[in-house]
């Protein structure tokens, strides 16, 4: 890698004939707070102050800027809405932070091929409202789709609970627009839902965390949408014991459309944090959210009774069974804010960790494990149905010493363990800048030294997002 330039006075008037004065942001230029925003993301306390933020309109306002980065050996930092939990979007090397929260038009619907072209600042929930619309439906709601944008989804090829059933956001991706870090525009493959010529640069952008250059349009596959849904809040007296029934309840033929595991803590602290009323008897120790969906609500039921049947096998307290939309709204308001309140209670470390499903008891006994011999105490939930467990160490009384450098062991263990029952660090968050000091438990050199030529080839003077996953 290059070693980097500083921004000049004339790179900034440079700049500022490409996207506008008022689109080019700097320290001394706006309020502090504001400034301070595009150097921190959802990830524990870290801030990084950015050098200059530009916001582009279109894709020519991006490739001028990221040619003059290229040319001008200056670090460059893609931005999405900032929702990350790894560091993806924090510019460690100062540089140039591009926000792409002007590209946020959803520029066709196209409902005769169930596809829609987009521009990566749309929010993930702004663009599935409006493709229900229409009928159709697009799935991956990660649990900040009323704030994150596709463009981060697609850097980190996000999840969510749907995920379970319908698949994560690569998996919805026909066709790319992508800024290379040279400046040269590219289209990285065709709209259709075959395609066998070349290498798959389509997928090899999708996950890159911004490494390999900046995506400014997206063609996604869409689906009919599911008219009905069956939703159920599942207390079960052990913990160990809901994370058997994930694996359980797909041996039995059923595949949940969301399968989310809660212990007990993490369903409380969120219940309490938005004020919604939830009685937790004293022997419950975890739940288990599993939503049915599909167009023919008499096969709903009829598989929501296979799965009361898989359940009458373990030691479950009363079943809810959500009987109207807001009920279904509240559960759902629960799960997807436990990491908010998390975030409330405590400053904390989440770990992504990811297994094949059924392995998820024995990873879920060892995580606890860890915690008690090392003296941490931890909240863990997650997509059960994909085996995903979000592990957040809390901070609590730790010293910075004991904060800093004493957890560091222990997160090795866990990560280790992952690997162990075939599973991996990251399941959806991507590795950014807090986990690249782990990637090697997870990946051999071999296939690092592979990822490291990938990106010499994309970007030869390791302008684009540097200091994240290796």
């Amino acid at each position: 890698m290059s070693e980097f330039q500083i921004i000049t006075p004339a790179l900034i008037e440079a700049f500022e004939r490409i996207v506008g004065v008022t689109h080019v942001l700097t320290a001394q230029r706006v309020d502090a707070d504001v400034y301070a925003d595009y150097g921190r993301d959802h990830t524990e306390d870290l801030h990084f102050e950015p050098g200059v933020v530009l916001r582009p309109g279109n894709a020519e306002e991006v490739s001028q800027i990221v040619r003059l980065c290229h040319e001008n050996h200056l670090p460059v930092t893609p931005r999405g809405a900032g929702t990350g939990l790894s560091g993806g979007a924090l510019p460690v090397h100062q540089g140039v932070v591009i926000s792409v929260e002007r590209l946020n038009k959803i520029i066709e619907i196209d409902e005769r091929n169930l596809q829609a072209t987009v521009e990566p600042g749309v929010v993930n929930e702004v663009f599935q409202n409006a493709v229900k619309e229409v009928g159709l439906f697009y799935p991956p709601d990660p649990a900040s789709k009323g704030s994150c944008f596709l463009g981060g989804n697609l850097a980190h090829s996000s999840g969510g609970p749907k995920a379970v059933k319908y698949g994560t956001t690569k998996d919805y991706v026909l066709n790319l627009q992508v800024v290379l870090p040279t400046g040269d525009i590219i289209w990285t493959a065709a709209n259709t839902l075959k395609n066998s010529t070349g290498y798959n640069l389509t997928q090899l952008m999708v996950g890159s965390e911004g490494t390999l250059g900046i995506i400014t349009k997206a063609v996604f596959r869409l689906l009919p949408y599911p008219q009905h849904n069956i939703l159920m809040l599942v207390p079960f007296r052990r913990e160990e014991q809901a994370a058997e029934a994930v694996a359980a309840v797909f041996r039995a033929g059923i595949i949940p459309s969301g399968m989310e595991f809660m212990e007990r803590e993490a369903i409380a602290w969120s219940s309490d944090y938005l004020k919604i009323p939830l009685t937790l008897p004293e022997d419950i120790r975890a739940h288990l959210l599993i939503e049915l969906d599909g167009q023919d609500l008499d096969q709903l039921y009829k598989e929501a009774e296979q799965v009361y049947r898989v359940l009458e096998g373990y030691d479950v307290g009363e079943i809810l069974l959500a009987d109207n939309a807001t009920q279904k709204d509240e559960l759902w308001k629960i799960r997807r804010n436990i990491g908010n309140s998390v975030r409330y209670n405590s400053v904390y470390k989440e770990e992504d960790t990811v297994v094949p499903r059924a392995a998820l008891p024995t990873l879920l006994k060892g995580v606890k494990e860890i915690g008690a011999r090392y003296g941490f105490k931890s909240v863990c939930y997650g997509h059960a149905g994909d085996g995903n467990l979000h592990v957040n160490i809390i901070r609590g009384n730790l010293t910075d010493e004991e904060w800093n450098v004493g957890l560091r062991q222990p997160i090795t263990e866990i990560f280790e363990l992952c690997v162990k029952l075939g599973g991996t660090i990251s399941g959806e968050h991507g590795i950014g800048l807090v986990q690249k000091g782990y990637i090697g438990i997870a990946l051999k050199e071999a296939n690092l030294n592979l990822m490291r030529g990938i990106k010499q080839v994309f970007d030869p003077h390791g302008i684009m997002n540097p200091g994240k996953i290796f």
